[in-house]
C-alpha cells in the first residue's frame, strides 16, 4: 500500500523510492503458490560459488652483486625500519581478511550442510487440523506444516521426505495433527487414513473466494463445479448486503465439519452465516457490514501474520480515507488483475484505472472485498490504533517487521532501510524479488 505507493499530495513522490527498491532487488512478480525457494532461503543461505584458492605470492630475492675491481661482494642486508614492519603487517592482515571474506560463504554452507535441521521430539500436543490440497507437492506440505508449527522447520520435514523409498502418497483433505510434532510423527500421521477427517476443511484468514471453494470441495466431497455454480447465484439470496456482487469477503475463515450429504448451497450458506455471526459479535450494524468487510479484507492481506500491526495498518488506511488520499494498496491492485496470492505489482498495473480494485488510480475503497477477513482484521477495521501514520513499509520481509510513518521523509527513510535489508544477503534478496 502506502508502502509502495506515491502520494500526489506530497511534494516528494514516496513511491519513487519504493519502486526503486523493487527495481534494484529483483523483478516485480507474483509470489509463487509453491514457495519452496523462499523456504529454502529462510532455512539457510544459498551456497555461494566456491571461492578460488588465493595463491600467495612473494617476490623472489635476487642476489645483489656489486662488482668492484673485478671482485664480487656479498650485499649488505638493509635493516627494515618501523614503517616497513607496519606495512608488512597491514598486508598480511588484508590478505587474511580477504580470504575470510571470500571463504565465509562456502564455510557457512559446509557448516549448514552438516548441521541437522531443527526438529521437535515426540507426537506433539493439542490439535491442529491440517489441509492438503489437490496438487500440493512435498515442498508445499513441508512449508505449510512449518507455518502452522506442526513441525519445527521446513528442512526437517522435507529432508525426511527425500529419504523415503518408496515416496509417500498424500491425498487431499483435512487431517488431525498436533502442534510441535517431530517430522517423523507428522509424516506418519499424514499417510495414516485414520487421521483423515471426513467432511472437514479449513479456510485460512484472507483466502480468496476461488480458493475457499477448492478447500470446501476437497473437504466435503461436493464437486467443485457445483460449488462454483452455487457461488454464482445472487449474493443477496444468501443474505449479503445490496452492494455485494459475489460472496467474496462473507465466507468466514474457520475450520468446518459439515454433515454428510450436505449440498453445495448448504456449504456456502454455512460459511456466510458464520461470517454474519462474527460481524454481529463485533457489534457491526447491518448497514455497516459492507464497508467493514471491504476495509478488513485489505487489512488482512496487507498485514500478514503480525497481529499487532493490524490496528496500525487499519489506521493508515482510515487516515488516508479521512484526508482524501488514495489508499494505494498493492494487494487491491493485484486482486483486480486476478492474482490473489501476492501483494507485488508493476508500474503498468498500478497505472491502470480500468481496474476498479486499483486504489492507486481510483479514490476511496475498492469496489469489493479482496478476500475473506478473520475476526482480528474485522476488529482492527472497527477499532484502528491511535496514530497519524499515512505510510507503512516492511523493513524485514523475513520477520514482517514494519515501519509506520507520517511524513514522506520518514517513509523514504524506511524504504531505504528495506533496500539495505534486501541488499544485505542473497537470502534477503530472494524475499525482495
Amino acid at each position: 500500500m502506502a508502502r509502495t505507493g506515491h502520494d500526489e499530495h506530497a511534494t516528494v513522490d514516496p513511491i519513487t523510492a519504493s519502486l526503486a527498491v523493487r527495481a534494484s532487488t529483483g523483478p516485480q512478480q507474483a509470489l509463487p503458490a509453491d514457495r519452496h525457494a523462499a523456504d529454502q532461503e529462510a532455512s539457510g543461505a544459498k551456497p555461494a560459488e566456491p571461492a578460488q584458492p588465493v595463491d600467495p605470492f612473494a617476490a623472489s630475492r635476487t642476489d645483489r652483486r656489486a662488482n668492484a675491481f673485478d671482485e664480487y661482494h656479498e650485499p649488505k642486508k638493509k635493516r627494515r625500519g618501523p614503517w616497513g614492519c607496519l606495512i608488512g603487517l597491514l598486508v598480511v592482515a588484508a590478505l587474511v581478511a580477504g580470504a575470510a571474506f571470500f571463504l565465509q560463504g562456502p564455510i557457512a554452507s559446509v557448516v549448514a550442510y552438516f548441521t541437522p535441521a531443527e526438529d521437535y521430539d515426540g507426537a506433539g500436543t493439542g490439535e491442529v487440523v491440517f489441509m492438503i490440497h489437490e496438487g500440493d507437492t512435498g515442498s508445499t506440505i513441508a512449508e505449510n506444516l512449518a507455518a502452522q508449527d506442526v513441525v519445527a522447520s521446513y528442512d526437517a520435514f522435507y529432508d525426511l521426505l527425500l529419504e523415503q523409498s518408496p515416496e509417500p502418497e498424500f491425498h487431499p483433505g483435512a487431517y488431525q495433527l498436533a502442534s510441535r510434532m517431530s517430522s517423523q510423527a507428522a509424516l506418519d500421521a499424514l499417510v495414516d487414513p485414520a487421521n483423515k477427517l471426513e467432511n472437514t476443511y479449513v479456510v485460512p484468514e484472507g483466502t480468496a473466494l476461488p480458493d475457499v471453494l477448492v478447500s470446501a470441495s476437497e473437504g466435503t466431497g461436493v464437486p467443485l463445479e457445483e460449488l462454483q455454480a452455487a457461488a454464482a447465484e445472487s449474493p443477496q439470496s444468501y443474505g449479503l448486503p445490496a452492494e455485494a456482487t459475489t460472496l467474496e469477503g462473507f465466507l468466514a475463515p474457520l475450520t468446518y465439519t459439515l454433515d454428510p450429504g450436505v449440498d453445495a448451497r448448504g456449504v456456502l450458506q454455512t460459511m456466510v452465516d458464520s461470517q454474519m455471526a462474527t460481524l454481529d459479535a463485533a457489534g457491526v450494524a447491518p448497514a455497516d457490514r459492507w464497508k467493514t468487510i471491504v476495509l478488513a479484507s485489505i487489512v488482512q492481506r496487507e498485514a500478514g501474520s503480525n497481529l499487532d500491526d493490524f490496528p496500525k495498518i487499519a489506521r493508515v488506511f482510515q487516515n488516508r480515507l479521512d484526508q482524501g488520499i488514495n489508499l494505494q494498496s498493492d494487494a487491491t491492485v493485484a486482486y483486480g488483475t486476478g492474482n490473489m496470492h501476492t501483494v507485488w505489482t508493476t508500474d503498468e498495473e498500478r497505472a491502470d484505472a480500468s481496474n476498479l480494485y486499483n486504489t492507486y488510480a481510483n479514490p476511496g475503497l475498492p469496489v469489493g472485498p479482496i478476500g475473506n477477513p478473520g475476526s482480528v482484521a474485522i476488529d482492527a477495521a472497527l477499532h484502528p490504533a491511535e496514530g497519524t501514520w499515512l505510510f507503512f513499509v516492511p523493513v524485514n520481509l523475513a520477520t514482517g517487521e514494519t515501519v509506520f510513518s507520517t511524513t514522506v521523509e520518514e517513509h523514504e527513510a524506511a524504504v531505504a532501510q528495506l533496500q539495505e535489508w534486501c541488499a544485505a544477503s542473497e537470502e534477503n534478496a530472494a524475499y525482495c524479488e
